[in-house]
């Protein structure tokens, strides 16, 4: 009986060591559209992205410190605030973000079709687009 339990355990420490760890999803890549300073607001600016999501993509917990504006092109994502409900959003769809929010959910709702969506921001001048939060 040893011997059988010490060779399935063999087999699964195989098996474990040959699949590796899980992977990660995958990330959005983001492109910048433009960004342009606004003199009736001094020390603001607006900057406009596009986000692609590749099939499961899964935006780490972030804010943006900024007005964050998002209308959906293509596919469908899910977002989320903290304190507030997930929306399902496609094609045609808009979300905001205000300068305060902390966006807790944001991802591909599809594991195999890709989605892309612009957000226009209104922020401090030259500060990042995101900032990670713990």
């Amino acid at each position: 009986m040893k011997t059988v339990a010490s060779v399935a355990a063999t087999l699964m420490l195989s098996c474990l060591m040959v699949a590796g760890p899980a992977a990660a999803a995958p990330q959005a890549s983001v492109k910048q559209l433009m960004t342009k300073p606004l003199p009736e607001y001094p020390g603001k600016e607006g900057e406009m992205i596009v986000v692609d999501y590749p099939p499961g993509a899964v935006d780490p917990v972030h804010r943006h410190d900024a007005h964050a504006f998002v209308y959906v092109l293509e596919g469908s994502i899910i977002m989320g605030l903290k304190g507030g409900k997930e929306v399902t959003l496609k094609a045609g769809d808009t979300f905001y973000e205000g300068q305060n929010d902390i966006h807790t959910v944001g991802r591909n709702a599809s594991n195999t079709e890709p989605a892309k969506f612009v957000v226009f921001l209104i922020k401090k001048k030259g500060a990042p687009i995101l900032t990670p939060v713990k």
